[in-house]
């Protein structure tokens, strides 16, 4: 069976690639289309997928011709929700006005034309699939749309695929977030013949404006066992260097658009990096980590034992670091959980209640008492038997595995099978 995935930016490839691995693994072909910067190219997940038997990977500006990769890219750019934010947005506004609809779509028509008769021109069966699309998403939805128009004109189905997972156990995350009431933002789910989330979090989400039969929870393809245990071997040569005589700790930074208490995420990483045997590095998120105000705290810069990394170390190189890891309501955490090393959960420290927290609550900090002591009883008495083991198990089971089994990529591959089969027209 054959498969068409389009992939955009470091967080889908890091939950879509174990799902492609596993398609090849168990006889089928894909193809793979890069559809952000360039520069995801040189990702050693894509130079993974790019050397799989069965995995044909393009940029997708390789697989159109200049013009039209020209214009679909504008086009792409036009729509996007960031220039709709910015100062010409006026202009911006003017412009798609007078191009004009027809123009656009004559434009999506011919691009998803080229991309869909290279996949499945020869092949009776397929699927495409999207990471998770939502009407604030940079990828274009009206270009979605017309992917998934043609897509089913040609008897395919269209999925959406995790790109990630919920580090919170509670909805209003967001600045200028006050009504307690369904995002309207995962509305474009119903887009999608399913909609794949890795947990019952996920899925209250996508609810309010799908079928529930269009709503498949089949558990973290980037946090299960399988996968992790693969990524070990995969991930390339890690340049950080383990200092015995420490206490080692990674703090993991959210979007900026998240409601975080910088001066106080401040006022601990500098009471922490006041014990002598700590070391402490800190990760920027992927995306828009310059904006976020510790990054630029001169007081912390000047720290010795404290370190800010760059986007070329990889979440799973500190994860192999780090002998303590401190939650800010980042899902990246769940590796740390998976593998049994310590999580900080610093709920006080944000406006939401972490996933961490709500299924484990030894590990909650609720004031800087809190985070003293804990510094102070692991550099004391180490880190091992941290949780209590019953919770641990549930937040394994209902969270990484979706409830089910430890055989969350096979679901994802039955779950592809499936929707290889001839589109019907939804009623």
């Amino acid at each position: 069976m054959k498969a068409l995935f389009f992939l955009r930016h470091y967080n889908d490839i890091d939950h879509i690639t174990p799902i492609i691995f596993k398609w090849i693994e168990t006889g089928h072909v894909c193809d793979v289309v890069l559809i952000g910067h360039r520069n995801i190219r040189n990702d050693y997940r894509i130079e993974f997928l790019r050397k799989l038997t069965g995995v044909r990977l393009a940029h997708i500006r390789d697989v159109l011709t200049p013009p039209g990769f020209l214009l679909w890219r504008l086009q792409t750019l036009l729509l996007s929700p960031g220039m709709k934010r910015s100062f010409l947005k006026s202009m911006v506004r003017k412009v798609i006005e007078i191009y004009g609809t027809e123009n656009r779509q004559r434009v999506w028509r011919n691009t998803t034309g080229k991309l869909l008769e290279r996949s499945f021109a020869a092949s009776d069966k397929g699927v495409v699939a999207f990471d998770w699309v939502t009407r604030n998403s940079p990828v274009c939805f009206e270009w979605v749309e017309t992917v998934v128009v043609m897509a089913h004109g040609m008897g395919l189905n269209v999925v959406s695929l995790p790109h990630g997972d919920s580090p919170h156990a509670n909805h209003l995350i967001r600045r200028g977030e006050w009504k307690l009431q369904p995002d309207s933002m995962y509305s474009a789910g119903c887009l999608f013949d399913k909609v794949v989330v890795p947990n019952e979090l996920c899925a209250v989400r996508f609810r309010p404006f799908m079928h529930e039969k269009s709503i498949a929870v089949l558990g973290s393809p980037r946090f299960c066992t399988e996968w992790l245990d693969k990524l070990v071997k995969l991930q390339p040569p890690s340049p950080l260097v383990r200092s015995p005589s420490r206490l080692k700790l990674v703090i993991f930074l959210r979007k900026s658009d998240f409601t975080t208490f910088w001066e106080e995420v401040g006022e601990v990483v500098q009471m922490i990096a006041a014990f002598p045997s700590v070391e402490i590095i800190i990760k920027p998120h992927t995306r828009g980590g310059w904006r976020q105000p510790l990054t630029r705290n001169a007081a912390i810069l000047r720290l010795p034992n404290v370190s800010i990394v760059a986007d070329d170390i990889h979440s799973a190189q500190l994860m192999n670091w780090a002998d303590v890891v401190m939650d800010l309501a980042t899902s990246v955490v769940f590796e740390a959980v998976t593998a049994g090393k310590p999580v900080l959960a610093a709920d006080y420290l944000h406006a939401g209640r972490s996933v961490v927290a709500e299924y484990m609550p030894e590990t909650e900090l609720r004031c800087r008492d809190d985070v003293y002591k804990r510094i102070d009883e692991l550099i004391t008495t180490g880190c091992g038997s941290f949780y209590d083991e019953r919770h641990r198990q549930r937040f394994l089971k209902e969270i990484i595995h979706g409830g089910g089994d430890e055989d969350v990529l096979l679901r994802y591959v039955a779950l592809l099978e499936a929707s290889c089969q001839p589109h019907e027209v939804r009623q």
